[in-house]
């Protein structure tokens, strides 16, 4: 049985360097969680880490959390993850980059 949860409000602001990114949305209809793109385009070297930028900032209800995760294709295949997965956006951050790692192997 559903749970009668009450919705609440996240707002976003586009900002200059997320113009054209899709916002944040479920890519299937049983999707636990949204897919979020990036700001920029890199390449992510086998061992290295980086701070990515999703083109958007976000008005967190006080009280909540936005948690980010790794797709689990992307860690599986690539060995792309988070250093602090799960990753947690408090409500007092409002534009802050996701950072990733490459926990590959090189060559």
């Amino acid at each position: 049985m559903l749970s009668p949860l009450t919705p609440i409000d996240i707002q976003l602001k586009r900002l200059p360097h997320g113009e054209g990114l899709p916002v944040p949305a479920y890519a299937t209809a049983h999707a636990a969680g949204m897919d979020v793109v990036s700001a920029a385009e890199l390449i992510l070297q086998p061992g290295g880490r980086h701070a990515v930028a999703t083109g958007f900032a976000m008005a967190i209800p006080q009280g909540y959390e936005v948690q980010v995760r790794p797709r689990s294709g992307l860690a599986l295949k690539h060995g792309i993850s988070l250093p602090n997965t799960p990753g947690t956006i408090d409500a007092d951050i409002h534009d802050t980059p996701l950072s990733w790692v490459n926990t590959a192997n090189a060559g």
